[in-house]
Parts: C-alpha cells; structure tokens; sequence
C-alpha cells in the first residue's frame, strides 16, 4: 500500500507520493502510468515524487501521464509547496525546492496559517527564436520559450478548443522539437490579461500548465507588448505571472488545493 496525496491547482491535477517514507519495487516510470490512467488507477495529469534533495532539503520529481520526466512543473511545485507547510516538513514560509530546471524559490501567503496563495520564482527564462509551423498546409507562427520545460506560444485571434485537440499533438511531435514541446494557444485580452488553451507533451489537453502560463507571459510581454504583470486565464481558472524583462525572470502566483488523500494498493 502506497499513501498518496491528490491535489489540484487551476484543474491541473497531480498525485503526491513522499518517496522518503514510502517504498515500492515499481520504477518511478511504471507507476506513474498506472497511477495516472483515470480508467484503472487513481487518475491525475501527473506524478510528483518528493525526495531528499542535494541543493536544498526536499527535490521534486515531477512524471507525466505517459511516464515521460519533466524538468519542472508550476502548478505541481505550488502542491508541492503546500504539501511540505501542511504536513509540518517546513516550518517557515520562505524555502527553496529542488528540480531537475534548478533551485526555485518560494513563498507562502499566509492568513492565520492557513495558505491562501503560493509565490513560485520560476528563475530565468529563455526566449529563442520564432517559428513558422506547417501543419497539413496550415501555418502557426509562434516563438519558443523556455520556462524550465520546452514551449511554443502561438497567437490567435479566436481560440479554440477542437483547434486545439486536432493540431496540438502535432505540433508537440514536429521536427523543430526533438524532444517534444508544450503547445499555448494565446490571445490577448488587453494590457493585463491573456487567454489561454493548453496542450501538455506528455500528457494532452490540460485545464491548466504553470511553466506554460508564464511562457506566454514572456512572449505576450515581449511581442506584444502587455504589460508587466499579466493575469493568465486558463480553462481551469487564473494565474498571476510579474515578468522581469531586464532580469528575464518570472514568478508565478496561484494557490493549491487538496482534493484527497488516500492509499493505493499496487
């Protein structure tokens, strides 16, 4: 029996497991597939795997739905966060947590203790080059953007979910990307707000992508010229993103929610 925490941010929904305590046979690769599947398992965008870090006291490791390690995860490393403050393995509301994209800084809002937002710096971010896509004679201008995980921003006028579905998986395996990238479909709202549509590598259609929020924060801010501090709505609610352009870096602010917790036999 595996215990397990099930948490959601924005719709984003992963499972946490304390791989210091618990101990299983399976790798980290198998049981997030089984874990993940919303048929036969638990159901869930992804895996995150807490374990003892080397540059700061807890890492995460973060699996997608199809087994597949990612570098980072916005919204997970937020569950993660809340996870460590509630369970009593940190006591203050300032700490750092380990990923494979680096050390990230965060801090909790507290009210009374209890915590009512979570402050994630996502750290630097790159903004590489722009693109134009040819899927089946169809062309997506977007730019790559590197948020701790690969991203193509695109811009469009009239988003669209059945848009979304049909081209993303596309996108994600295309030429330019060897190893895969994350797909935003964007449109801007006005100078302080942004829209968008999600397709995760890895995983499909997601409600929500944090790394993939402030990707298209950095993009919006960079080529079309909102502002700074952007609200990011997603199908499964809003983030906040502040972009610093002389710094290239971003943080991150949403909260997280404990759905349930439980046990699994596997």
């Amino acid at each position: 029996m595996i215990s397990f925490f099930k948490m959601q941010a924005t719709g984003n929904d992963f499972i946490i497991i304390n791989a210091i305590k618990e101990k299983f046979r399976y790798s980290y690769w198998d049981l997030s597939r089984f874990l993940c599947n919303r048929k036969f398992g638990i159901g869930a965008d992804g895996v995150i795997f807490l374990e003892e870090g080397k540059k700061a006291q807890f890492k995460m490791r973060i699996f997608n739905q199809d087994g597949s390690e990612a570098g980072m995860c916005g919204n997970g490393i937020r569950w993660l966060a809340r996870y460590l403050y509630e369970e009593g393995l940190v006591n203050n509301s300032k700490f750092e947590i380990e990923t494979l994209s680096g050390n990230k800084a965060i801090e909790l809002v507290l009210e009374n203790k209890t915590v009512i937002g979570i402050k994630v710096d996502m750290g630097e971010t790159v903004a590489e080059e722009k693109l134009d896509v040819d899927i089946d004679g169809k062309i997506f201008t977007g730019y790559k953007i590197y948020t701790g995980n690969p991203h193509f921003v695109c811009f469009i006028n009239d988003l669209s979910i059945e848009e979304l579905e049909k081209y993303g998986p596309k996108i994600e395996t295309y030429k330019f990307f060897p190893d895969k990238t994350n797909v935003e479909f964007v449109k801007v709202v006005n100078q302080s707000r942004i829209k968008m549509l999600v397709w995760e590598r890895g995983v499909g259609r997601t409600f929500s992508c944090g790394t993939g929020a402030c990707a298209a924060s950095v993009a919006s801010n960079l080529y079309q010229f909102t502002e700074s501090e952007l609200t990011v709505e997603l199908e499964g609610g809003n983030l906040k993103t502040i972009y610093n352009k002389e710094s290239s870096k971003i943080v991150l602010i949403g909260n997280a929610e404990i759905v349930y917790k439980g046990k699994v036999e596997i």
